[in-house]
């Protein structure tokens, strides 16, 4: 399981939508794909991805899917992500 985190991890899209779902609220796709210069189809693919490692959890609203991160993720994938968060440098942070 900890491998597919990483590897859904690994990609700048899929990290920087993580970080943006950090704030603890939920996103629409709508929302992310402007600050995070995609597409549609490619977000809701990014998106994918995401949940199936676990990562985040899904709320359709009328036409709009929500996405928040997994409030029921293992403790030892919630460590993973927090050290894959602040391990990233600042630099690299405000570029995204």
């Amino acid at each position: 399981m900890i491998l597919s985190v990483l590897s859904a991890l690994a990609e700048p899209t899929r990290l920087a939508a993580i970080r943006l779902l950090a704030d603890g609220n939920e996103h629409c796709i709508c929302e992310l794909m402007p600050k995070l210069n995609a597409t549609q189809s490619r977000m809701s693919r990014h998106m994918q991805t995401l949940k199936q490692a676990g990562l985040v959890i899904d709320r359709r609203d009328a036409q709009w899917v929500r996405y928040r991160l997994n409030p029921h993720m293992p403790r030892n994938i919630t460590s993973v992500l927090k050290a894959v968060l602040d391990a990233e440098p600042e630099q690299e942070r405000s570029a995204a």
